[in-house]
């Protein structure tokens, strides 16, 4: 098998909405269409008429197509719908989470699943309240939604209201009962006994479960994990370390071939343990297991200290940050002319000097201020959900390169800003000092690339508080030069001399930026490279070589050095190279063979004599991508294009009524479904098999086309 279609298949029930919304689930439900492909869903209500305070119990009866099966709470594969029931009750009343029948195991496209086949009974305890008034009657309404599959998937629902008389005393209906009863009996959980005790580690690789029962360890134990935390996909294995004890050392659930998502990381571990005979101490083959992590109840002193140490490690970073800023080239020589400044400000003033440090440091804390309320403000403090849009990764790709490049020293960028409120800085008193810290914040701001990016990235986590909390420790950072030597102005004696070391370690730290460019490109790989056919990585290469190429260009010849004439040159020069790189790196809409599906344009087609081909997917539908992937060989190309076959694709990557429509004409309810229609017979479809190969393809277009 082609490892591509090995891969893709391993998902093959993604979701479909194969029934009309407006259609009534009832009928769908009762009649079984689609071929026998829905399933019977019904009502069973335990009593006639309910009392007030009185519980009482609605289970949904499923009965499963033939060969067809729905999943259990975790599915083992992570992909499919779950039976959730969504109620609608009277004011007072209140819905149990969903009883849990034991499922089974079961390999779907050559994964293990969890779920059910045949009839099963799903139950929920409904509570009236106390004071519900007897004599009337309530309305209790539910909707019900799952997923099926064998071959493809559907999706199915059911809705219904049910109308009940309130009694002071309430009557049971003895058949549903015990036909709930007699279920259960088989199928449905009871909790652990008592005397068992249950423990439960994670160690981040793997999960293990302990219990101590003081009885032998049955045959065939397999655990069932309700919320996908243990690798559904490993084989799980049943130890007795002494004896009474029973244990299961498992993986962590790392995510599968279908999705790279890991499992959830939660502080306790549920599922139910199931035999095939009655386990010891308890009348069933199945229970509810449950065990909260030892760390996961960590002690209040614990807790508290380790949030404070997470805390003071991220502002600690955030405050050694400030303090390297002041070793950039474009900060540090003016340390100490800012200083003496002061003093002379002051007349050699020693508590005057202070005050000038300090109202120096409250311009930086400000500005710092206003970086962050700007952050917050753009939505960069949630940036990583905006890394889903090619165009945001790109941009902030370039502006990374640009300012890795301006690090490097390929070119100069901020040296325009010192001169921005230069003339504020220069005004003699606090007022001037105080813009003085503003400005050093301005001129620091092109050095503080990775500096702001590492600070970003640690706070996101944070709340508003501590995220602004951490950008003033960063503040702090950057000014406690200034506020020390205000304070003891003869250590400015004792500061190194500017020199090239200064420029060495401002282009070793361009490094880290470059670095960032690595993985944003990366993650744009991801998103754009396959376009045009695979070509669009060579053009993102290219055009990021000619928008580093325009920099260099700006860095080498707009320079006050040489004459205006050359600098105006180089300024066109740059722009061009920047927009041209730009639009070879953007993003790209792929050339397509298929056409959009409509009805009015396949007809249209056929009447014009014109074969056409209609491939129902949707981008959910893996088998679907399997087949576009790896059947349409270019000899089944070249055998379309010889026969003029228009392609059309009819997608439900979204809900669409008219596909739903001619699917159901096709008796078809789960995708893929391929279709041609010849003009000479346009009204008699000819549908392929599920699953394609290029051999397949060939044989059916040789047969259907070359006769017509």
């Amino acid at each position: 098998m082609h490892p591509f279609r090995f891969l893709l298949s391993l998902a093959f029930c993604l979701p479909l909405l194969a029934q009309d919304p407006f259609e009534d689930p009832f009928a769908a439900a009762e009649q079984g269409q689609n071929g026998g492909s829905t399933s019977k869903a019904e009502l069973l209500v335990d009593t006639k008429a309910i009392a007030p305070g009185t519980p009482f119990t609605i289970s949904l009866k499923l009965t499963h197509p033939p060969g067809w099966h729905s999943y259990f709470h975790n599915d083992g594969i992570g992909i499919s719908k779950i039976p959730t029931i969504t109620w609608t009750l009277p004011e007072g009343f209140e819905a149990d989470e969903l009883q849990w029948p034991t499922p089974h195991q079961a390999e779907f496209v050559k994964l293990t699943t969890y779920g059910y086949e045949g009839t099963n009974i799903f139950s929920t305890t409904i509570t009236p309240p106390d004071n519900l008034p007897t004599g009337g009657t309530v309305e209790l309404s539910l909707t019900v939604a799952w997923q099926i599959c064998k071959e493809g998937c559907n999706d199915e629902m059911f809705q219904q209201t049910v109308t009940l008389p309130v009694k002071e005393t309430a009557e049971a209906s003895p058949s549903v009962q015990e036909e709930i009863a007699a279920y259960n009996r088989k199928h449905l959980p009871l909790p652990a006994p008592e005397d068992w005790q249950v423990t439960a580690s994670d160690s981040g690789e793997q999960i293990t479960l302990r219990l101590t029962t003081g009885q032998e360890l049955p045959d065939n134990l397999f655990f069932y994990d309700y919320n996908a935390q243990i690798d559904p996909q490993a084989k799980q294995a049943f130890t007795s370390p002494e004896p009474g004890v029973w244990q299961l050392v498992v993986a962590r659930n790392k995510g599968n071939y279908i999705s790279d998502d890991p499992g959830p990381v939660l502080p306790r571990l549920k599922g139910i343990l199931a035999a095939e005979t009655p386990l010891p101490g308890s009348e069933r083959s199945a229970v509810w297991i449950e065990s909260a992590f030892p760390a996961a109840e960590p002690s209040p002193d614990t807790a508290s200290s380790g949030s404070t140490a997470t805390l003071f490690a991220v502002f600690g970073g955030m405050f050694l940050g400030g303090l390297i800023l002041n070793l950039m080239p474009c900060v540090f020589p003016v340390i100490g002319l800012k200083i003496m400044s002061f003093v002379e400000q002051a007349g050699e003033d020693r508590r005057k000097i202070t005050v000038h440090g300090i109202v120096f440091v409250a311009g930086v804390v400000l500005s710092f201020w206003v970086l962050a309320g700007l952050l917050l403000a753009g939505g960069l403090k949630n940036w990583g959900a905006q890394l889903e849009n090619p165009w945001v990764v790109l941009t902030i790709l370039l502006v990374m390169l640009a300012l890795a490049m301006s690090m490097y020293g390929v070119f100069e960028l901020g040296t325009s800003a010192t001169g921005i409120g230069g003339k504020l800085a220069r005004r003699g008193g606090l007022s001037g000092t105080f813009f003085s810290g503003i400005l050093a914040t301005v001129v620091a701001t092109p050095c503080a690339g990775p500096f702001l990016g590492t600070a970003i990235g640690a706070t996101l986590g944070l709340p508003t508080l501590q995220f602004m909390a951490a950008f003033t420790a960063m503040a702090l950072g950057l000014g406690l030069p200034y506020l020390l030597l205000s304070v003891f102005p003869g250590l400015i004696r004792r500061l190194p001399r500017p020199g090239a070391w200064m420029e060495s370690f401002k282009q070793g730290m361009s490094f880290l930026l470059f670095a960032s460019v690595g993985y944003l490109l990366w993650v744009y790989s991801g998103q754009v490279f396959e376009q045009l056919d695979g070509r669009k990585g060579f053009n993102v290469v290219i055009g990021l070589s000619i928008f580093a190429a325009g920099l260099w260009v700006y860095g080498r010849w707009n320079v006050p050095a040489r004459a205006a004439r050359t600098r105006w040159i180089a300024r066109g020069v740059t722009l061009g190279f920047l927009l041209g790189g730009f639009v070879l790196a953007m993003p790209s809409k792929s050339k397509n063979m298929w056409e959009p599906w409509s009805l009015q344009r396949q007809e249209e087609l056929l009447e014009e004599g014109t074969p056409v081909y209609v491939d129902f997917t949707a981008r959910w539908c893996v088998t679907c991508q399997s087949n576009k992937a790896t059947a349409y060989s270019p000899e089944v190309k070249a055998l379309l294009k010889e026969h003029d076959v228009v392609l059309l694709k009819a997608d439900k990557t979204n809900p669409s009524a008219e596909i739903d429509n001619e699917l159901r004409k096709l008796g078809k309810s789960a995708i893929p479904v391929n279709v041609l229609y010849r003009p000479d017979d346009k009204d008699v479809p000819h549908i392929t098999e599920t699953v394609l190969t290029p051999g397949y393809l060939e044989e059916f277009f040789h047969s259907l086309l070359d006769e017509s």
